[in-house]
């Protein structure tokens, strides 16, 4: 019981339950009431049989009700289908949204390769859909439904109520039989799919590399082999639905034959009640069908566990503990005080007792080689990673106090390879602000110099680009970048090599729209050399080994 408490995937899919309140109990009364015309009309059915064997029962009422009775159930049917679907389409909606919010929130630190991630986003919440849609009103019709058969039978005759409650019984027992193990391979069916689709997806991304080293006859093979293991744990998991289906069926086939036994003296006048002996008889497919529908939705369920439990880690974290800034202020500090940073146990410090302080509108520049910890403090002071040691502070308050998110409302980041969407530049320059004017829009624009280039555009900045900044050359979209930059208009400024792979005519343009980003704004620039951003104002800080190895001014 206590495991079953403290497992996150049973506790992940219960919550999202709970969140979905009414539209996850509409399915389940609709079903009811589909049981309910089941069992009405079968006692309609019965009588109109007994009827035409000659004894003294039926008419034309009872024809027209069974004729009611089935549009009925046909509509409660369809209605309990359409509800099904939207409870399932809503859960995979929500749970899809924060986990994709969830990794955005955790941005670089997020280790998962983008094949994970993307399984995450879309597999697994996908794999969440037969638990919300089939299984939660499957789970709960299995139970009600039987119950209401066998006290309707029972006040009639109740050696068949007994019968069929025994049999009952037996299906959870048969299924668990059957079951055992059935978690652990869908979890394991899951972990391959997660291995497959990460590592397939990173090896299309990295083909023009695996020819460049002949290496692509080798991942071929890897990937035909994880194909495989996949195959081959998946026909596992459907050979364990497919015996929990198959016992189950063995089970109503068995009642049946007992019960048609039992009451085979319906078929002369020596019954005592020829109506109540079919009735019963005809009501065995309706006490078994909740039970064959939780049958098929066994799966959904495992399927949906062994989903869920990888899911649940990134969530857990989801509501992360920490304060809320009233408003951004508008002009920040920075103090970094013996701050230290590892990334695993058995490599060295990223920032081994890193300090210094900058004023509020003072620029600093962190220069070193690859390795040195310029990422690391640009990571920290994004909310991305943690300090292990030491003390971050904004405006004299520690940072550990406030939630990761608000670090990055306080700041405007740029990096060397800015991203840009498909669609208009307009649009990709007003994602740091989506309620933004156009003549706010315009404003950015002009400061980050991207209507030197956009003037001459058919459109000018409506003009559409395509996704990874199709039609547009490098020194372009990092200007676009630099004008999302201005529009944000946040205190902080965090730059990583905003000048990297620009020619010199387009270099000079950026730093002149970085050197008006930066006046009256706190601004952290990490670069492999200071020399490359010259001009800047402000000071140098050289980082080695996560240390700092000396100060000068950026113009010497």
């Amino acid at each position: 019981m206590n495991g079953k408490a403290a497992d996150p995937g049973r506790a992940l899919l219960k919550a999202e339950t709970s969140r979905l309140g009414a539209r996850a109990r509409l399915p389940m009364l609709l079903g009811l009431g589909v049981a309910a015309c089941a069992v009405a009309q079968a006692w309609l059915f019965t009588r109109l049989i007994a009827g035409l064997l000659g004894h003294d029962a039926g008419g034309w009422w009872d024809l027209i009700g069974a004729a009611g009775l089935m549009l009925l159930a046909a509509l409660l049917t369809a209605g309990q289908e359409i509800a099904q679907a939207a409870a399932g389409r809503a859960a995979r909606a929500d749970l899809r949204a924060r986990a994709f919010a969830r990794l955005l929130a955790l941005g670089p630190a997020d280790q998962r390769a983008a094949g994970d991630k993307a399984t995450l986003v879309v597999e697994r919440v996908e794999a969440l859909d037969g638990y919300f849609a089939k299984w939660l009103p499957a789970a709960v019709l299995a139970v009600l439904v039987p119950i209401l058969i066998i006290i309707a039978i029972a006040m009639i005759d109740w050696v068949s109520a007994l019968v069929l409650l025994v049999m009952g019984l037996l299906v959870p027992v048969g299924m668990a039989l059957a079951g055992i193990g059935a978690a652990v391979a869908s979890k394991r069916q899951f972990e391959s799919l997660a291995r497959l689709s990460g590592r397939f997806t990173d090896r299309v991304r990295g083909i023009p590399t695996l020819v460049l080293f002949n290496r692509q006859d080798d991942e071929a093979r890897a990937l035909s082999t994880q194909a495989e293991e996949l195959r081959t744990r998946t026909m596992k998991v459907l050979r364990i639905a497919f015996l929990s289906t198959g016992i189950l069926e063995f089970l109503s086939a068995a009642t049946l034959a007992y019960l048609a036994w039992r009451h085979g003296a319906h078929l002369g006048s020596a019954h005592p009640n020829p109506v109540a002996a079919l009735w019963v008889i005809m009501l065995v497919p309706a006490f078994f069908q909740p039970l064959r529908n939780f049958s098929g939705a066994y799966h959904e369920a495992q399927t949906a566990r062994g989903a869920a439990a990888e899911l649940a880690p990134l969530l857990a974290d989801e509501a992360a503990g920490g304060l809320r800034l009233e408003a951004v202020p508008p002009r920040v500090t920075i103090a970094f005080d013996q701050v230290r940073l590892s990334y695993a146990p058995d490599r060295p410090p990223a920032l081994d007792g890193l300090s210094f302080s900058l004023a509020a509108g003072e620029t600093l520049l962190l220069a070193g080689a690859s390795g040195a910890g310029k990422s690391s403090v640009l990571a920290l002071l994004l909310g991305f990673r943690s300090a292990q040691a030491g003390r971050v502070a904004i405006n004299g308050q520690d940072v550990a106090l406030l939630q990761p998110a608000e670090l990055r409302r306080l700041s405007a980041y740029v990096g060397q390879r800015a991203h840009i969407f498909a669609g208009s530049i307009a649009e990709n320059i007003a994602l740091t602000r989506p309620d933004a004017t156009p003549t706010q829009i315009q404003a950015a624009a002009e400061a980050a110099q991207v209507m030197e280039f956009a003037a001459d555009l058919p459109q000018g900045l409506n003009t559409i680009v395509g996704d990874g900044g199709f039609g547009l050359s490098g020194g372009q979209a990092q200007r676009v970048a630099l004008a999302r930059a201005f529009l944000r208009d946040a205190p902080l400024v965090i730059l990583d090599e905003p000048t990297a792979s620009l020619d010199p005519g387009t270099e000079e343009l950026v730093l002149d729209a970085i050197r008006r980003l930066c006046v009256g704004r706190t601004a952290v620039i990490a670069t492999h050399s200071a020399a490359a951003l010259r001009g800047l104002p402000g000071r140098t800080l050289q980082l080695e080994a996560g240390r700092a190895s000396g100060r000068r001014m950026a113009g010497d």
